[in-house]
């Protein structure tokens, strides 16, 4: 797992400061990471001080990617970075500035509903 950037912390702190807003979301301590839960379902996990796959990578869950889903990954290089926990239904979105955040959040939206 790596180390992730004073940057990323901050960012990812952002991030999580929002998701907590939404309704039925819990998080809890896993390996260097904050896991997300909907209603007990692990949804996402943001990086505290560990990532896995890049340094700049957050993690989320989907049970299947629709089609539109499907097309909008296509076309984000951001997505999916070669981390082997696809396989697992969790895909990767790399964020390297706040100008990712907004379609971080759109991802960690898809994986939220997707644990109902």
């Amino acid at each position: 797992m790596a180390r992730i950037s004073e940057e990323m912390k901050y960012l990812c702190a952002m991030l999580g400061e929002e998701v907590r807003t939404w309704p039925g979301v819990t998080s809890r301590a896993m390996f260097g990471m904050l896991g997300y839960y909907r209603s007990g379902a692990v949804f996402a996990a943001l990086p505290v001080t560990r990532a896995i796959g890049s340094a700049n990578a957050i993690i989320f869950k989907l049970k299947t990617m629709s089609e539109a889903q499907t097309d909008r990954a296509s076309r984000d290089l951001r997505l999916g970075t070669g981390t082997n926990i696809k396989a697992q239904r969790w895909h990767s979105f790399e964020i390297h500035s706040e100008d990712d955040l907004r379609d971080a959040l759109w991802w960690l939206g898809q994986a939220y509903e997707s644990a109902r």
